[in-house]
């Protein structure tokens, strides 16, 4: 090796690692719950540069990027194997101007873009992953402009010790990669993800399998509805803060029955009252809200639940807490959620077939005094000096209100 060849190894060398030490804290990089949009539930593997493109033209366009939906995320199906420099790369007729010119025009919109691997050697829809070559993969995404890695579990032990160990690898690699890349742990809540997620490096975690387009699962077959995912999540408000967010999967918001791994197991629709109380529920929370219906096709109703700045606002308060359950039973549940400058946010679930008439009383819940209410739905005050809430909920509906 002549000297002018390994001086300038040691020259990129030193760059890299000047690079790993300026890269911002693995803790510090999703202060409040990632937004945005994921290819998968609608379109699987039917992906490519041009929907990409698309897509981001629709959430500026469309007022989303304005709203706080600034990640665009590429799921599964998106890989062309290796080359022959063991470099993983993409699906060349998908993407044949490559990852860095779309991450490059994602960019250029004021938005970021996310990626897809596993931590085995395949991933769950069997194309190439990511085990044994996290360094490796961790500087291609970097080279090309990624911000973001949703980090899958398929066809990787079962042991909770081995996914903590893979996991921590991958984010470890990221962080010497130079460039500030979030990391999604996708292990689906089997392997208690919330006790070690911050821990190894991860800035959110799957607390359930994947979501499919139905209020709740009724036809067994392992599917997760809205209502099922709630109720998985609820009981995990304590392990949230800004080091790490509960992903409770994506918001099947408008997306209809219309197919898709969302249709799968019994996902044949929903209604927009239980679209709103998705979107109600995945921002009392605090989990990242990634849409996954056809942005270039927003219907009113659409646009009515996805871009609403209040509950958008719960979502992204700064105070960084997720909704407490205080009423659960058969019919209905009560969450509290506090928030900056000493407000709360209440929701009343009916979770009934049924409409029911519920009350919030505010000392119950542990709110003392007399307060201001406010319906984030209705956009309104609809109560001031008051000691409590009383009204009408529809079947499956969520009522949500800030109080101060």
């Amino acid at each position: 090796m002549t000297h002018k060849v390994l001086l300038s190894l040691l020259l990129s060398a030193a760059g890299l690692n000047a690079n790993a030490q300026n890269a911002t804290s693995r803790s510090q990089l999703c202060p409040t719950p990632p937004m945005g949009w994921m290819t998968w539930n609608l379109f699987k593997g039917d992906i490519n540069e041009q929907l990409i493109r698309e897509t981001a033209d629709a959430m500026v366009s469309e007022g989303l990027a304005a709203a706080g939906y600034k990640y665009i995320f590429i799921d599964d199906l998106w890989q062309g194997g290796r080359d022959m420099h063991n470099n993983i790369i993409p699906d060349p007729q998908k993407f044949p101007s490559g990852i860095k010119a779309l991450a490059d025009y994602v960019h250029s919109k004021g938005l970021k873009l996310g990626i897809y691997s596993d931590a085995a050697q395949l991933t769950c829809a069997g194309a190439t992953a990511s085990l044994g070559f996290e360094e490796q993969d961790a500087r291609t995404f970097a080279s090309w402009g990624i911000d973001y890695l949703k980090y899958d579990y398929c066809n990787a032990p079962e042991d909770s010790a081995t996914a903590r160990q893979r996991y921590h690898a991958m984010a470890t690699a990221l962080q010497k990669s130079g460039r500030d890349i979030a990391l999604g742990v996708c292990e689906w809540g089997q392997r208690q993800a919330e006790e070690w997620c911050a821990q190894v490096g991860g800035q959110l975690w799957r607390t359930s399998y994947d979501v499919r387009d139905m209020w709740k699962d009724v036809v067994k077959q392992g599917g997760m509805g809205i209502l099922d995912i709630i109720n998985v999540t609820a009981p995990l408000a304590s392990y949230v803060n800004h080091t790490q967010w509960p992903d409770m999967d994506m918001l099947v918001v408008g997306l209809r029955g219309k197919g898709g791994p969302s249709s799968d197991l019994g996902g044949t629709g929903c209604s927009d009252t239980e679209y709103q109380t998705q979107m109600s529920m995945w921002c009392m929370m605090s989990s990242p809200l990634a849409m996954t219906n056809d942005l270039r096709k927003l219907t009113p109703a659409d646009r009515r639940i996805l871009l609403n700045p209040e509950i958008i606002a719960i979502n992204q308060d700064s105070l960084g807490l997720a909704a407490q359950r205080k009423v659960f039973n058969n019919d209905y549940q009560i969450y509290v959620r506090k928030l900056t400058g000493g407000r709360h946010a209440i929701a009343l679930l009916n979770t009934a077939d049924q409409p029911l008439t519920l009350t919030a009383d505010f000392a119950a819940l542990g709110i003392e005094g007399k307060h201001q209410v406010r319906d984030v739905w209705q956009h309104k005050q609809i109560a001031s000096n008051a000691k409590r809430w009383k009204g009408r909920v529809k079947p499956h509906e969520t009522i949500v209100l800030v109080i101060e």
